[in-house]
């Protein structure tokens, strides 16, 4: 038995033509609706988020140096405190200049 290509079922609705695909939530949350990289900057970075993501990079940075260097673990541990002390600032500062940047960009056009 051979079977056709295609659609074999009823036809589609116009609601189901729309393309939501029947998601639902906020209008723009989906990555098919535009930039996401975007949509992060117009809110303004917080101290919450840079501490999350210098506490990411102090753990990748730890595991790096207790492989690399072959140090003892415990000695490693004092690098945890010191990189979140330099990494904290760094990329709040750094998510501030991309929010003002984003912002004077959508100013512009």
């Amino acid at each position: 038995m051979i079977e056709a290509r295609g659609r074999t079922g009823r036809k589609p609705t116009a609601a189901e033509k729309g393309g939501s695909g029947g998601r639902t939530g906020t209008p723009g949350r989906s990555r098919a609706s535009g930039d996401v990289k975007s949509k992060r900057y117009e809110r303004p970075p917080t101290w919450k988020g840079a501490f999350t993501k210098s506490l990411i990079a102090a753990v990748v940075v730890y595991v790096v140096a207790t492989l690399l260097l072959k140090r003892a673990v415990t000695a490693n541990l004092l690098l945890l405190p010191l990189v979140l002390a330099i990494y904290t600032p760094t990329m709040y500062y750094t998510d501030m200049w991309m929010h003002r940047r984003y912002q004077r960009k959508k100013a512009r056009g």
